[in-house]
């Protein structure tokens, strides 16, 4: 049996290989450091998780989720009033919020619902996979911009061909972004508005980093600029903010038209969000917050020291002011091999894994990013490694 053709278009999941690299160093007792995939080592608040216990006890919750139910239209509201306190936008709860099952399968759905074989869906690359695979999986056409460290990982937008904007109907972009770590400030959206004016496109901003900042940063929202929301939709998620990864809790706010077919696309694939999930969410939104605070201390602790140990090996690796990545370039002594080429080398002779950057698209070539999901010790630990990796004679 032949797989369809539109899978046979995704790119090479690279950390599929580095998942068997790692199970392959386990199986030969090696103790793997695991920087590869940005999936958070701490616990969900204990509040939330009580949430979740008490829900889960009542029977009505293990039905079908309902649109129109007490549980669902709670956590809209959470949701906006989250929006409201956090970035003083105000929203809608019944037409401007849509819960998701993780933000990553929304993503993936907005491509599916709005794509035709000749649109064109304008990707800044590299970036997070499913903003490009999910282009693929629907049957649209993909334009990557390249997006370069000298620039601030920012899009020239400007740079777009006439021809190509005529056929583009969405856009994708992501600050902070994941896989580098750059921010933007509300000017860089006020310019995307004014550019996206009068275009006929979606911009759809993917926000899941915005509470893991650094250095006094404040990450904005897209819909804080005036305009915006008339084709605008913001994707989020509570994976990150919370340690809720394998929760599979998200959510889009933003246009209501767009809202809406959206959610018409995935009434033909879901049945919506455990309840008992989504009583948790809005514990989690309207609870105390001094759990993500105390988690982006966390997270800046292993940045400093993750950072600053591989630059006294030699590695020179910039702070980044958001996300709990570290985006850095192969060092010099290896710079003749691939990403993949190097993830390997690293997994296979000191134990210590890192995705490599073409993960995240063609141009990642030649980077590679951590996650900062192991915590101080191990990252101390996998340090002197590092520094002797960067000290073996060619």
């Amino acid at each position: 049996m032949q797989e369809a053709n539109r899978l046979k278009r995704l790119p090479l999941y690279l950390f599929t290989i580095i998942d068997d690299l790692k199970r392959r160093a386990r199986e030969r007792g090696v103790d793997v450091i695991d920087f590869g995939m940005g999936s958070p080592d701490q616990p969900a608040p204990s509040h939330v998780i009580d949430a979740l216990c008490k829900a889960a006890q009542v029977t009505e919750n293990h039905r079908y989720s309902r649109p129109d139910g007490e549980v669902e239209r709670r956590l809209r509201a959470a949701i906006a009033r989250y929006y409201k306190k956090k970035f003083d936008v105000t929203l809608n709860p019944n037409t401007e919020v849509l819960p998701l099952i993780g933000s990553k399968e929304g993503i993936a759905h907005l491509s599916l619902a709005y794509l035709n074989n000749d649109d064109i869906a304008i990707v800044p690359s590299p970036a997070y996979p499913v903003h490009f695979n999910g282009v693929i999986i629907a049957g649209g056409i993909l334009y990557n911009i390249p997006i370069t460290a000298d620039k601030g990982y920012l899009p020239d937008l400007n740079s777009i061909p006439k021809e190509v904007m005529r056929m583009s109907k969405l856009m994708f972009l992501s600050y902070p972004h994941n896989p580098t770590g750059a921010v933007c400030d509300l000017k860089f959206f006020e310019q995307v508005v004014q550019w996206a004016h009068g275009k006929n496109i979606i911009v759809a901003h993917d926000l899941t980093y915005s509470d893991i900042v650094f250095d006094g940063y404040k990450a904005p929202s897209f819909l804080q600029v005036k305009g915006a929301r008339d084709f605008g939709v913001e994707f989020h998620t509570l994976s990150k903010s919370y340690n809720m990864a394998g929760w599979r809790i998200g959510y889009v706010v933003g246009n209501a038209d767009i809202l809406k077919t959206l959610g018409k696309t995935k009434s033909y694939m879901d049945f919506g969000i455990f309840r008992a999930v989504q009583e948790a969410a809005t514990a989690a939104l309207e609870g105390p917050q001094d759990c993500v605070d105390r988690m982006v201390k966390l997270y800046k602790e292993r940045r400093d020291v993750l950072v600053d140990g591989l630059n006294a090996a030699g590695w020179p690796t910039e702070k980044p002011k958001a996300t709990f990545y570290v985006w850095t370039r192969i060092p010099l002594k290896y710079s003749a091999l691939t990403a993949l080429e190097f993830a390997t080398l690293m997994v296979d002779e000191i134990g210590v894994a890192v995705a490599p950057g073409t993960g995240f698209g063609d141009t990642g070539e030649g980077w590679v990013r951590f996650a900062l999901v192991e915590d101080t010790e191990r990252i101390k630990f996998a340090l002197p490694k590092i520094k002797k990796l960067l000290e073996v004679k060619g």
